[in-house]
């Protein structure tokens, strides 16, 4: 990597991996452990600057407890640096929990959230067995299993363009509530073991883990596959089972268009 950054004239995007086990989320907060937080302050300690100087840009604002495999951030960089140089020293800098995967030059009105054209989230579930100790961090066990080709079925209904109101939480900023749901998917990855996938052109505060919540109750029996679509259809919120909780769940992709010319980051 021996491409030079000019100082006012990109951005510097980053593709981030963290374990949100002991992170407030993404957003920074006064007082609270934030990914945001600790990326900001790894930036600006690597300028020379003071704490919060060189704000920094998420994709997607991951709650408490929600973990990223591949969250896309980025800043302004105040001052000409080699990326080789920037990745290695934000890679000495960043805490175990944030791991950096990747870095790349972008145009100077590159902003990762508004710019992505696909996220992509996965969640992981154990069922009807032994969550193990090192899964437990980022499974959510539930004691019965599950009817898996019933949350197939009723996650074909949830895919496309709608109105998802009733599986957005109170508290987001989003303006509207129309999403296109490009996939949502049960794949089972082994004895007991499930993860769903959900890609879209963007989701709402708390959409994956509610649409995850739902699918389970449909596991469970205790809805019907074609119940699914209905309650979503129905717009109230108050008629949805539970979100599923937050370790299981990891941002795992965002893609743009053209895509973003990742540079390898040495180990």
């Amino acid at each position: 990597m021996t491409v030079r950054v000019p100082a006012a004239s990109c951005r510097v995007a980053l593709r981030l991996a963290y374990d949100g086990s002991g992170f407030s989320g993404w957003q920074r907060q006064p007082g609270r452990p934030t990914v945001q937080g600790e990326v900001e302050r790894a930036v600006a300690r690597l300028y020379g600057l003071p704490p919060g100087a060189v704000p920094v840009q998420g994709a997607g604002r991951t709650d408490a407890g929600v973990h990223a495999l591949a969250q896309v951030a980025a800043f302004a960089p105040p001052a000409a640096r080699p990326l080789a140089e920037l990745a290695r020293g934000l890679a000495r800098l960043l805490p175990s929990a944030v791991r950096l995967t990747g870095i790349a030059e972008m145009p100077a009105d590159f902003h990762p959230r508004r710019d992505a054209a696909l996220k992509e989230y996965r969640y992981r579930i154990a069922h009807g067995r032994v969550v193990l100790p090192f899964e437990a961090p980022w499974t959510w066990g539930i004691r019965d299993r599950l009817d898996v080709a019933a949350m197939r079925s009723a996650a074909e209904g949830l895919v496309g363009r709608r109105d998802f109101a009733a599986v957005a939480a109170a508290g987001g900023a989003a303006r509207g509530t129309v999403r296109t749901l490009h996939r949502l998917e049960a794949i089972e990855r082994g004895e007991g073991s499930l993860e769903i996938v959900a890609a879209a052109d963007g989701f709402l505060y708390r959409m994956v883990r509610n649409l995850v919540g739902l699918l389970v109750a449909v596991g469970t029996g205790r809805l019907g596959p074609d119940e699914a679509a209905a309650r979503v259809a129905g717009g109230d919120r108050r008629a949805l089972p539970p979100p599923a909780p937050a370790r299981g769940l990891a941002l795992a992709e965002v893609r743009y268009d053209p895509p973003v010319d990742w540079k390898a980051v040495p180990p």
